[in-house]
């Protein structure tokens, strides 16, 4: 196991943990105190023992080399686990629309909740605050899309949990026991809010597509430290999890040798590495100078993102 996968494999264990944890507490106290709002944050926290799950899974799946079925290896699987840590976190929030609205709807009158749930809220913003710290702490250490994308999630926890919290003390503030309910509902939505966002996000590297333009311009910068290489185009970076890889085109003497064309090359692709650390692969078409095709669709050139 690489050290990228032993810390992966550390944090998901620490998220397991600490949410089966903060799961059993909220579930026991939203049940016994009669608080939705408790029980639809203790919902929250049983997805997220099921991400830890898959994340464990996901470690053993990454580190896998390449094969004739998988040439790229197997990094993309951390994405994939993403895609579905979103459809999770979306069920469940939507799981918690539904039944908070439909109390609403009914015009139920709950009861007013136990004191019990305030305490066990306050302890889930401080364990989510820590456990949130390590997924982002240790995902941009090894530049995992699946753990930041698991510590924004807490970090919404947090947010959802501090509702709960207000909720309740405005419960018993007014006496108005709906207001659990109203709470409920809201912590739905913010579920729901990022899920998507978290989908979204995912979505683009499986498009093969990046948000990060300052990528690019690094790539077009590694180019231009290279003497007699010019024109870098047709430029395209795709994300495997935490690795990049690039492809593009570079121009130079259209008299000049094969073998100087390569070794240029090779410098394009050291300089890139250099400056990008997280790139697994370059990818370098040689044309000469001054060179016109037709039908080159795509890609990407510096004045793009002048």
């Amino acid at each position: 196991m690489t050290d990228r996968s032993a810390l992966l494999k550390r944090a998901s264990i620490i998220a397991l943990t600490g949410n089966i944890a903060l799961a059993v507490a909220k579930l026991a106290v939203g049940a016994i105190s009669g608080s939705l709002a408790v029980l639809s944050d203790g919902v929250d926290s049983a997805t997220d023992v099921a991400i830890a799950i898959m994340s464990l899974v996901i470690v053993a799946i990454i580190d896998k080399p390449g094969d004739k079925e998988h040439p790229y290896g197997h990094a993309r699987a951390e994405t994939m686990a993403t895609t579905i840590l979103a459809f999770i976190v979306f069920f469940a929030g939507a799981q918690l629309l539904l039944r908070s609205a439909g109390s609403l709807i009914a015009g139920e009158k709950p009861e007013l909740p136990g004191t019990i749930a305030i305490w066990v809220t306050i302890v889930s913003i401080v364990g989510k605050l820590l456990l949130a710290w390590s997924q982002f702490a240790i995902g941009k250490r090894t530049g995992s899309a699946m753990l930041i994308a698991n510590g924004k999630n807490m970090r919404g926890d947090v947010v959802t949990s501090a509702s709960v919290l207000v909720g309740l003390g405005a419960t018993y503030l007014f006496g108005l026991p709906i207001l659990d309910r109203v709470i409920a509902l809201l912590v739905s939505l913010w579920i729901i809010k990022n899920a998507v966002e978290i989908f979204m996000e995912a979505n683009t590297e499986l498009m093969d597509g990046t948000s990060d333009s300052g990528l690019y311009k690094e790539v077009f910068a590694a180019v231009a430290s290279v003497d007699r290489v010019g024109n870098p185009h047709r430029t395209r970076l795709r994300k495997l999890g935490s690795r990049l890889v690039v492809d593009l085109d570079i121009e130079v003497d259209p008299k000049m040798s094969v073998a100087r064309a390569h070794d240029l090359s090779v410098l394009v692709e050291k300089a890139i590495k250099e400056r990008l650390p997280e790139v697994y692969d370059v990818i370098v078409h040689v044309e000469p100078r001054g060179n016109m095709e037709e039908g080159e669709r795509y890609g990407l050139k510096p004045s793009d993102h002048e």
